[in-house]
């Protein structure tokens, strides 16, 4: 059973606080991370704020069976405070929330946290240059916001007619209803993404009938995972840099991996004769097999990384429906064909409103605008990832153009959140208050940044994906190394920003 923030260990207690230095909105990694930072560096004057009752983000939501991580555990980690003794190569959930919840306890995070607190509202206010924050438990002010809140935050459901009609239990991955026993069922899958791909394994085993429905066939490759020995758990207690090691060793072969998303093709076309191989070894029905084909390039999409899935699709009590659904009605699900599909319940493993976060909608910048009318007409962008012009003291950790498509995003957690400490030390240093990317600068970054996506696999691989909005512009990944963005992030590029002090006076560069 894991154990919650709230049964576990104290939080803050009592009203928020009427003014902090900073307030970090969120509890995942980037914000537990952010706090760290924070008291590393002096601050002690800040208070992290999570809507849900216990911390956790994405680890906390996600809860659904066989839920996992899909990079290996030791880089799926804080550089801070390494984990000596994750079970297994690929933790599940309930470890990396308990990792967190520990990570949050040993550093004196908790005493920061308001849980069941849910930022309502925000407005930059130009004269006195703080944020004003309407929140569930009362007003405050804030001189910087860190939004932790991450892009893959709200559940994507699907525009179906008749969904609300539904008379079964049916729910998004995200929003798991444990409550509901699946046994014996049958259940409807709409979707076939990353988590899909951890869950209808495990349905498989207890229902009745699954029925998968597959708008578009993801790319398969092994995950190879495995517990780990004791031996290892010793070797990485006691002997020393085997830790360090083994994090280094993952590191090295997730960047080798890059060239199948960026390079010329060779290097891909090898992993995708790998894959069909795959493929033909789990499932031997041709055609199924052929259901399950795509026809994109590998790395288009997200890339399903599971031993365990297409094994699932090949047992008697599952059917894929190669089909987007069309409709929902009382008891059943139409696939695009017209096809009745009697069933039980539905789970929807159809993605996220990408950077379409709650924040996005309430924080309203000094022009006027809320976030997510500012990128309405700009399109979603910020500077190196972090800040936006039109709202001063802002940092968005996990902002537009930071998620990866090939390694461990905590590794960009990390390098921002260097950066915005890098912030906060020169806005002190120039005795400012006010601190904003001008937009010259976030504009000239962007039309680099969707340069070097051009020829990736992720734009030109032949799909459409939730990597790219409507246009076709890539708003989510960052386009290479990782070393490369944390070389770009250790540097505050204070040139790129105006600075200003009470007296509302520039700063030069």
């Amino acid at each position: 059973m894991t154990l919650t923030t709230t049964s576990r260990h104290a939080t803050a207690t009592g009203p928020l606080p009427a003014h902090v230095r900073v307030a970090v909105v969120g509890s995942g990694f980037s914000g537990i991370g952010t706090a760290v930072a924070l008291q590393r560096a002096g601050i002690e004057a800040f208070v992290v704020l999570e809507r849900a009752d216990s911390l956790g983000g994405t680890w906390r939501d996600n809860s659904y069976p066989g839920a996992a991580v899909d990079v290996p555990s030791h880089l799926y980690s804080f550089s801070f405070a390494p984990k000596r003794d994750w079970s297994h190569v690929y933790s599940r959930q309930p470890e990396i929330r308990a990792y967190l919840e520990q990570v949050a306890a040993d550093h004196g995070v908790l005493p920061h946290l308001h849980v069941g607190t849910d930022v309502v509202a925000g407005r930059w206010d130009d004269d006195a240059l703080v944020w004003r924050l309407e929140t569930s438990q009362g007003d405050l002010t804030a001189d910087v916001v860190v939004s932790g809140a991450g892009g893959l935050v709200e559940p994507h459901l699907p525009e179906v007619p008749g969904i609300e009609t539904f008379q079964g239990p049916s729910f998004h991955s995200a929003r798991w209803d444990h409550s509901v026993d699946l046994t014996g069922k049958r259940v409807a899958v709409v979707g076939t993404g990353a988590s899909a791909a951890q869950f209808v394994p495990e349905l498989q085993k207890v229902a009745a009938k699954v029925v998968v429905f597959q708008r578009t066939p993801p790319w398969v490759i092994p995950r190879q995972d495995r517990a780990y020995t004791e031996r290892e758990h010793r070797r990485m207690a006691t002997v020393p840099g085997f830790l360090k090691l083994a994090r280094g060793g993952q590191y090295v072969v997730r960047e080798a991996r890059l060239g199948i998303w960026t390079g010329a093709g060779r290097l891909r076309k090898l992993f995708e004769g790998q894959a069909l191989k795959f493929l033909e070894q789990q499932v031997p029905d041709p055609e199924l097999r052929a259901k399950l084909t795509p026809d994109y390039a590998l790395g288009c999409k997200r890339v399903i990384v599971s031993d365990d899935y297409l094994p699932a699709l090949t047992q008697p009590n599952v059917e894929v429906v190669a089909s987007p659904v069309s409709a929902v009605r009382r008891h059943a699900v139409v696939d695009a064909d017209g096809t009745e599909h009697e069933v039980d319940a539905i789970v929807y493993g159809t993605g996220f409103r990408v950077m379409d976060i709650p924040l996005g909608h309430r924080l309203v910048g000094r022009e006027g605008r809320t976030l997510r009318e500012e990128w309405d007409r700009s399109g979603v962008q910020a500077h190196r990832g972090t800040t936006v012009a039109g709202f001063p003291n802002l940092f968005l950790l996990l902002g537009p153009n930071t998620a990866l498509g090939h390694t461990s995003v905590v590794i960009m957690i990390e390098a921002q959140i260097g950066y915005v400490v890098a912030a906060l030390r020169r806005m002190q240093q120039d005795g400012a208050r006010a601190l904003e990317v001008r937009r010259s600068a976030q504009e000239a970054y962007n039309a680099r940044l969707q340069e070097g996506l051009t020829d990736t696999v992720w734009n030109a691989g032949g799909c459409r994906s939730w990597y790219r909005d409507e246009q076709g512009r890539n708003f989510t990944l960052w386009p290479t190394r990782t070393s490369a963005f944390m070389r770009l992030m250790r540097r505050f590029d204070a040139e790129s920003y105006e600075l200003r002090s009470p007296r509302r006076v520039s700063v030069p560069a």
